[in-house]
């Protein structure tokens, strides 16, 4: 006997010399048959004690028949002519789905913005959750620019209250500085602050993170990318003077 592990069928036969005898004394043929299709009569036994077992793998070939119809084949991929997926219908994006020099790029001005909601706008774009193929495991994101970081606004009194900390590593090397403070020193740094905080912790999150382009001045270095203006739908990021 022998079996064909096709990769959406499986089939088994006989050889010549043996034959089945049903429960009611009659005789099948040595035919082959597919797994999943039962005959009219079900109980069978063997007659022939000497057969042979053979398990063989079907190479792919044009010339057989496979279970997708000829004018469905443009609905499946090429690894599913032989029938669709029925293991793994979750669809995920693959390599080709997020390629970096394929993704979009977007400008945003931060003059007279509130931190905190630009900050969570770029953070919306650079992770990709504005898209309908976004998926929380993959870097489906897209680039962001910020200029003018320098000009960038907040709130009450979180110039003089709101606190940046960093330590040197070694013992009493806690340093402590205002926003106000931070914004002569490094401006781009506050920024850069806000949106990490919003990225997944990780190597992910550091992908995602490079995707983050500040600069202080009008000027970029990345006008060959032809960046769009960054879309952003909250009225209340914008600080009335």
């Amino acid at each position: 006997m022998a079996m064909l592990c096709a990769s959406s069928s499986f089939t088994t036969s006989t050889k010549p010399s043996s034959s089945y005898s049903t429960k009611n004394g009659t005789s099948i043929s040595p035919s082959p048959f597919v797994v999943g299709f039962s005959f009219s009569q079900s109980w069978f036994s063997l007659s022939n004690s000497r057969r042979g077992f053979e398990v063989r793998c079907e190479k792919k070939d044009k010339s057989v028949a496979t279970r997708v119809p000829l004018d469905q084949r443009w609905l499946f991929e090429e690894s599913e002519i032989n029938g669709p997926d029925i293991w793994n219908t979750t669809w995920y994006p693959k390599a080709a789905d997020h390629i970096n020099t394929e993704k979009t790029w977007y400008i945003v001005d931060a003059t007279d913005k509130i931190l905190g909601r630009l900050a969570s706008t770029i953070a919306i774009y650079v992770r990709g959750k504005n898209l309908a193929t976004y998926t929380p495991s993959v870097d489906m994101g897209a680039f962001v620019i910020v200029v003018n970081a320098e000009k960038v606004a907040v709130s009450g009194k979180k110039r003089t209250q709101k606190l940046y900390r960093r330590h040197s590593g070694r013992p009493g090397g806690m340093t402590v500085e205002t926003f106000d403070q931070l914004q002569q020193r490094i401006p781009e740094r506050i920024i850069e602050h806000a949106v990490r905080g919003m990225l997944p912790k990780g190597r992910l999150g550091r992908a995602l993170f490079n995707h983050l382009k500040v600069y202080t001045g009008p000027i970029h270095p990345h006008e060959a990318q032809k960046p769009m203006e960054l879309p952003i739908r909250d009225k209340r990021i914008q600080m009335e003077r």
